[in-house]
């Protein structure tokens, strides 16, 4: 059984999509090519906000959950893909752009480090994957899954402490601690990608649906979303040490 980490790549995404024509099936590089439209439409939105993020921080939070609702009314209506993945990457690069603006100002330098670093291991997973150094089986999907769901309900619980002024001790902070947590999160992020390449791959032998190219995009740029801000978050805390 397929399964990825990832809320849009899910086991049953392609069992429930009736196969499509040669001509009219999803294929890895059509997913490529969605993909990098999505990273272009992703900065374009970051690069209209990023000389003014204090204009737009009032807006982060309305912008933040419009993305959330977005992603599941993507994840919920699949054929929606081509439309809501292109909105998707919008929202959330105005999200990036504010936040990647902010951290900037105070440690210059530290954005193109991280994106230097998110897309490196993009390119040497993809090419281990590809080389199959790294092999999907069936406990790799489990740990990482587990990982990934352990990861987000921890979140969840520190979102929900932050309301109301208090929070998870070490793991948000710059200690040994929270350093090792914040590598910890980067390794289970890079793995969720080489369960999407992996995903995509057995979506193209499945010939799923043309939309679906758009579909696995999605899910793709969502991880990557994750791996970078969760490398920005580890870059500060190094930074905030000196």
């Amino acid at each position: 059984m397929m399964r990825s980490g990832n809320p849009a790549l899910r086991a049953n995404t392609f069992t429930k999509v009736e196969s499509a024509s040669s001509a009219n099936a999803m294929s890895i590089q059509g997913t490529v090519n969605k993909t990098f439209i999505l990273l272009f439409l992703t900065i374009l939105s970051a690069s209209w906000v990023w000389d003014n993020p204090i204009g737009f921080l009032p807006y982060l939070w309305p912008v933040l959950i419009g993305g959330m609702i977005i992603a599941f009314v993507t994840i919920f209506n699949k054929t929606w893909s081509p439309v809501t993945a292109p909105i998707y990457a919008l929202v959330e690069g105005v999200v990036l752009g504010v936040i990647s603006a902010l951290v900037e100002r105070s440690y210059p330098g530290i954005v193109i480090q991280a994106v230097g670093l998110t897309f490196s291991i993009l390119f040497c997973l993809l090419i281990a994957y590809k080389s199959r150094m790294i092999k999907v089986t069936d406990n790799f999907r489990l740990g990482v899954v587990a990982a990934t769901g352990g990861i987000a309900l921890l979140y969840i619980v520190s979102i929900v402490m932050g309301a109301f002024g208090a929070r998870i001790p070490f793991i948000h902070e710059g200690g040994p601690i929270g350093i090792g947590f914040s590598l910890f999160v980067i390794v289970i992020a890079s793995l969720n990608l080489v369960l999407d390449f992996d995903f995509i791959e057995k979506g193209a032998e499945c010939r799923a649906p043309k939309y679906m190219e758009w579909y696995g995009a999605f899910g793709l740029i969502m991880t990557l979303i994750w791996l970078y801000l969760e490398i920005l978050r580890l870059l500060t805390k190094l930074q905030s040490r000196r």
